[in-house]
């Protein structure tokens, strides 16, 4: 199928970009990195700093009840500056590689992707797929939804697909993902109840193949990519990805699943072409 060709193809292409042997930093940012203020973080465990703070090694989780107020605002300040750090680093770096790198930058984007994932702080997308800035224009949210009523993501599909011309539309979940993990909880999580809404009903619509996994874990991480799929049908459903594909044969719709265990993505192959031709007998917006 045009799809899975294409989507193998994607994948294969940005893995190869991903984990190439070209350094992803140059060795005058990685000293420089290297060499920056660490932070401390503090634990219920504490040793004695020079300046009678106290504090634990580096990558210690922080445990707060115990934190004194003092320390608190240490580790803000600290935690603070470390990024403007890290960005000082970078800007040098790349106009160090290449002097007009930030005046392109400032000219526009062109980007040929559009990533809709999940807002877990461990999978940033442009890192995971080797892409530059303007490669991508990302959107995230719990669980990587695509609901009907979010104008969020909604706006995003719109802009990414009419003005910015992506060719690709990727959603991407994650094994081990919390928002689906809360979904399958039977327990008032409140505010939460109608954003997962849309997960169970995700359920819903598979219920007998899920119920027929036995194994706990095994049916959690189909959820997520039973999740994903049905996220690529509702992109699929909208009037801009209808109208530019009749008109431009883009953009695509890929679904994909990042594992924490081996840091690789995994290609769904979704049937674009397959799922456009099926929902449109009731989702038909070409016309008009």
């Amino acid at each position: 199928m045009l799809n899975s060709r294409v989507g193998t193809t994607l994948l294969q292409s940005l893995n190869r970009r991903a984990f190439s042997p070209r350094p992803r930093l140059s060795p005058t940012l990685s000293v420089r990195l290297a060499s920056a203020r660490p932070l401390r973080f503090f634990s219920s465990s504490p040793t004695q700093d020079k300046d009678n703070t106290t504090t634990k090694s580096p990558h210690t989780k922080t445990d707060w009840r115990n934190m004194a107020e003092q320390d608190i605002t240490k580790y803000l300040r600290q935690t603070h500056d470390r990024v403007f750090e890290h960005n000082r680093c970078w800007a040098a770096d790349k106009k160090a590689q290449d002097p007009d790198f930030f005046v392109k930058l400032s000219a526009g984007q062109n980007p040929e992707y559009l990533w809709i994932g999940c807002s877990d702080s461990r999978i940033p997308a442009e890192q995971i797929t080797g892409l530059e800035p303007g490669d991508a224009f990302v959107h995230r949210n719990i669980a990587n939804l695509v609901c009907n009523t979010d104008l969020n993501v909604m706006s995003v599909i719109t802009y990414a697909v009419e003005h910015l011309k992506v060719k690709h539309i990727v959603v991407c979940g994650h094994y081990g993902c919390g928002g689906v993990k809360a979904a399958m909880t039977a327990k008032d999580l409140g505010l939460l109840n109608p954003w997962l809404r849309n997960i169970r009903d995700v359920y819903r619509l598979h219920e007998k193949e899920l119920d027929a996994i036995k194994e706990d874990d095994a049916r959690y991480d189909r959820l997520v990519e039973l999740n994903v799929y049905e996220q690529c049908r509702n992109v699929v459903k909208t009037a801009s990805v209808q109208q530019s594909y009749a008109k431009n044969k883009f953009p695509i719709v890929h679904g994909w699943v990042f594992g924490f265990h081996d840091g690789l993505l995994k290609d769904l192959e979704i049937d674009f072409e397959g799922i456009l031709k099926d929902i449109q007998k009731i989702y038909n917006l070409t016309e008009g």
